[in-house]
């Protein structure tokens, strides 16, 4: 039964009030003239930018595809002619710098392989513009934290492609964080994987090298989930990773299981796999649960509580979204919601996780950042 002061009524009239001042907030700001678009180049014209963050960029209000940068001259034509790009606007990864020239493009999304992140979002840095890049952001925390200088140094933001951490239903469990409407978290359990065909044998997500297996591929969801499910870092981390099908994967992991301890004495308890579908986040508290069900597809993020309240806000497109926000503070210089900070965070995690299970599963304490 949930604590009387934190009442189905009371939560009504709070979860009211933050909608009205959010939805006045949102209202004051798409108000604001905007002279323009912010100008979006995509660096990697792989699956992500093609089949998401490309069709993405049409649905958006305040971004608009203007660029790309590519190793493959021929998709260059085919993106042209799809999305009207100027010959000005088309890089490769040798004159990538040169877009400190072009005036038409604000940002760069950054959606090559997990061991060029920082390349080439120090490139991008140090062309003077805002960096997007996906997640992980980097392999090693070292990496990431020469991501944040570089982007701190030249002024420009920095966010990481988190596309969750736009997603309302998502924001709700945030918001628990903070509440805590359901009492003391106690445990959480955040799952985030999938089964699907084989990546070809050269395919970077088989080469350890180059940031593949599923602890990083997929795994930073879960850890990212626990951490913003509790609104705490771990402060230690427990792991084993996974080989099943070894014909296949055959010097990166397939599954992956982590335990991590919380400052507040909360334990989560986080899987991830490229062999096993798994999409689950749930919080159990002293007087109470709430999920996510799934917890990280594209669309349909859903979930409940232990009160019967469903979680079942709806947005049209994350990655839109996502990009929305984004611009939105670039235009008012304000706080993105995914910061670099966020993706070394993770990142530490992995790199304890790793050396967790190169010991064996032993428990490995994670240093304050």
């Amino acid at each position: 039964m949930m604590h009387s002061k934190f009442s189905r009524r009371h939560l009504i009239q709070v979860a009211g009030a933050i909608a009205a001042a959010s939805s006045a907030y949102s209202s004051r700001v798409f108000s604001l003239p905007v002279k323009r678009k912010i100008g979006v180049a995509l660096v990697g014209l792989g699956y992500y930018s093609q089949d998401l963050l490309a069709p993405a960029l049409q649905l958006t209000k305040y971004c608009e595809l203007k660029g790309i940068v590519t190793g493959s001259p021929e998709k260059v034509p085919v993106w042209q002619k799809q999305y009207g790009i100027a010959d000005r606007n088309v890089y490769s990864y040798e004159n990538m710098h040169e877009i400190a020239d072009n005036h038409e493009i604000d940002v760069i999304y950054i959606v090559v392989p997990t061991a060029l992140h920082m390349k080439y979002s120090v490139i991008a840095a140090n062309a003077g513009k805002h960096v997007w890049c996906e997640k992980p952001m980097a392999m090693t925390a070292s990496e990431c934290e020469t991501i944040i200088a570089a982007c701190t140094k030249n002024q420009v933001q920095l966010t990481v492609g988190y596309r969750l951490h736009h997603e309302p239903n998502t924001q709700t469990v945030m918001e628990y964080a903070r509440t805590k409407p359901f009492g003391a978290i106690e445990s959480i359990v955040a799952q985030a994987g999938y089964e699907g065909e084989a990546p070809a044998a050269d395919h970077w997500r088989l080469k350890r090298s180059m940031g593949g297996g599923a602890l990083y591929d997929m795994g930073v969801y879960p850890i990212n989930a626990a951490r913003y499910a509790l609104g705490e870092d771990p402060i230690a981390v427990s792991a084993r990773l996974s080989v099943e099908r070894k014909e296949i994967f055959k010097e990166v992991d397939e599954s992956a299981e982590l335990t991590l301890e919380f400052p507040s004495g909360a334990i989560a308890k986080c899987a991830t796999s490229v062999g096993k579908n798994m999409n689950i986040l749930r919080a159990t508290c002293a007087e109470g649960w709430y999920e996510l069900s799934p917890m990280q597809s594209y669309t349909g993020v859903k979930g409940k509580t232990s009160d019967g309240t469903f979680l079942n806000k709806t947005v049209v497109n994350q990655q839109a979204k996502q990009m929305d926000d984004d611009a939105i503070a670039i235009f008012h210089n304000s706080r993105v919601l995914a910061p670099g900070e966020e993706g070394l965070a993770d990142i530490r995690v992995v790199e304890a996780a790793l050396k967790s299970h190169a010991a064996g599963g032993e428990r490995v304490e994670l240093k304050k950042g």
